[in-house]
């Protein structure tokens, strides 16, 4: 089995992390930026951790043959620092434009607040503008109703339904993600949001039609390996190894696109080294 986690914050895992997951068979990953566990204060603090994910995490990723992609936006906890909020969105525009960039995300909602939806709405924007897809982290609390007006706020501006992942989805919020054409991403975590047995009764009802497997793997207590946990308990269920394969490796790459993350299509071997470094610009000296 091949693996792509199409959702883990590599930022805050270790080096034996990165070990481990290419020993389990994970070949690629795509990291989000988002919240680092205490409040920014400056907005360069942002350009920093922008660069960090998209220039030095990949090489890091590279020494163990893991291909690195990002997903850039500001995140929606942080959205409600208005001030800061502002000079972080009027940044961001250089930074979708990298070519390790493959989506605007995480965006969404945290607490449903009006600030984060001024956030929201405006990073939209942009990922039309940049005709990036849309990566949407829904809140922890009150998920239904964020879901729905995450969507509801997506297709006013445009965004069509196949172009955005509505993400940390659980059983409350799936059936609403698909029957409205949106993609369904999924996080197992070892005690919150999903756990493995969770996830594998969301596949037994919807398959995997633009469903999404990840671990998020971030600051809190999570496990890089959680996707191949997931496999292996729903294969000791009974679930098609091929079908699986897809969940975890086809998918993601329908999604964001084969050539955006230098994947070969057909499957074939492909070298993560060549692939991360190829966009290295030492430091933000990319093509603006």
């Amino acid at each position: 089995m091949r693996y792509l986690d199409p959702h883990i914050h590599c930022y805050s895992r270790t080096t034996d992390d990165y070990q481990a997951m290419y020993m389990a068979g994970t070949r690629a990953v795509i990291e989000p930026s988002f919240w680092l566990g205490q409040p920014r204060t400056t907005a360069g603090t942002f350009k920093d951790y922008f660069l960090g994910i998209l220039e030095f995490e990949p090489t890091r990723a590279a020494d163990f043959g893991i291909t690195h992609r990002c997903t850039i936006g500001l995140n929606p906890k942080e959205s409600n620092n208005e001030a800061l909020r502002d000079e972080v969105l009027e940044m961001l525009p250089t930074f979708m434009r990298h070519p390790n960039c493959v989506a605007a995300g995480e965006l969404g909602f945290d607490e449903i607040t009006d600030a984060e939806k001024v956030s929201l709405i405006a990073q939209i924007a942009l990922a039309n503008e940049h005709d990036l897809p849309v990566l949407v982290h829904t809140p922890h609390r009150d998920k239904a109703r964020g879901a729905i007006m995450i969507m509801d706020i997506l297709e006013d501006l445009g965004v069509s339904p196949d172009r955005a992942i509505i993400d940390h989805s659980t059983e409350e919020t799936t059936k609403s993600i698909l029957d409205r054409g949106f993609w369904a991403g999924h996080t197992v975590y070892p005690q919150t949001k999903l756990t493995p047995d969770r996830f594998a009764n969301i596949y037994n009802e919807f398959g995997i039609e633009r469903v999404l497997l990840n671990t998020s793997a971030d600051w809190g207590k999570s496990d890089p390996l959680l996707l191949q946990q997931s496999i292996a308990y729903l294969e000791r269920r009974g679930a098609d190894r091929s079908t699986l394969q897809k969940l975890v490796w086809d998918n993601p790459i329908s999604f964001f696109g084969a050539e955006r993350l230098n994947i070969p299509e057909d499957g074939e071997a492909f070298d993560p080294v060549a692939a991360n470094q190829t966009h290295s610009s030492l430091r933000g000296g990319f093509d603006k």
